[in-house]
């Protein structure tokens, strides 16, 4: 990952944060619903692995970690971000324990059975095209590294109409993601584009892991 970028898209989240607070707007989100809605689709990966670790890379302040926690996912949740207020904040508003822990950075310290990226793929903030698609393909390559069972991650979707797109935000084709995906590591993937966002999120389960473990009790 190269470091203008990460230099960029800190300054990009600290000052969202800084002028919104830990609010769906401070990271970046029009509102909560939309934010909630985005945690909804990342729940399809784990729900029926409520003991599985987790880890949230471009965690911001944490919001996933209770939005797991009332859905009855019980496991270790670490998040992950490379701006420091964001992991600040993280760590005053959940604290940290045998459950849960905040790192500054861009690689996790401890393996995940599944790896998640909300939103970090989008904020181009004056890269190049091939710097930004550098970029990309580095935190996916990660998040598969760092991940035992599977990952996921979202996008802003090509299938957006053209005239509402922003040139300072990253667009991807999701039938061409899905299948590099695919191409990368195995036929287990899944494209989302239903749930009423101009974005589409993917999971990818790795092939060793997809049977589907027992579903958490009501």
């Amino acid at each position: 990952m190269a470091d203008p970028i990460l230099a960029a898209v800190t300054a990009h989240y600290e000052q969202a944060l800084a002028a919104h607070g830990t609010t769906a707007k401070g990271v970046d989100w029009k509102d909560e619903d939309g934010q909630r809605l985005r945690h909804r689709q990342f729940l399809r990966l784990v729900e029926h692995d409520p003991e599985a670790s987790i880890l949230d890379l471009g965690c911001g302040y944490g919001d996933f970690l209770p939005f797991l926690r009332a859905h009855g996912h019980r496991g270790r949740y670490v998040g992950l971000d490379v701006a420091p207020a964001m992991v600040e904040a993280a760590r005053r508003l959940h604290g940290e324990g045998p459950d849960r822990a905040f790192f500054l950075g861009t690689e996790s310290p401890e393996p995940a059975d599944y790896a998640i990226a909300s939103g970090i793929l989008n904020v181009i903030r004056g890269a190049d095209a091939p710097a930004w698609q550098a970029y990309v393909d580095g935190v996916i390559e990660g998040l598969a590294r760092a991940s035992r069972r599977g990952f996921a991650f979202n996008m802003l979707s090509l299938n957006s109409d053209p005239e509402r797109r922003r040139p300072d935000l990253h667009y991807a084709d999701p039938a061409a993601m899905l299948a590099a995906m695919i191409a990368r590591h195995g036929r287990h993937a899944a494209v989302l584009q239903d749930y009423g966002l101009w974005e589409f999120t993917l999971l990818v389960r790795h092939p060793s892991q997809t049977a589907s473990p027992k579903p958490v009790a009501p």
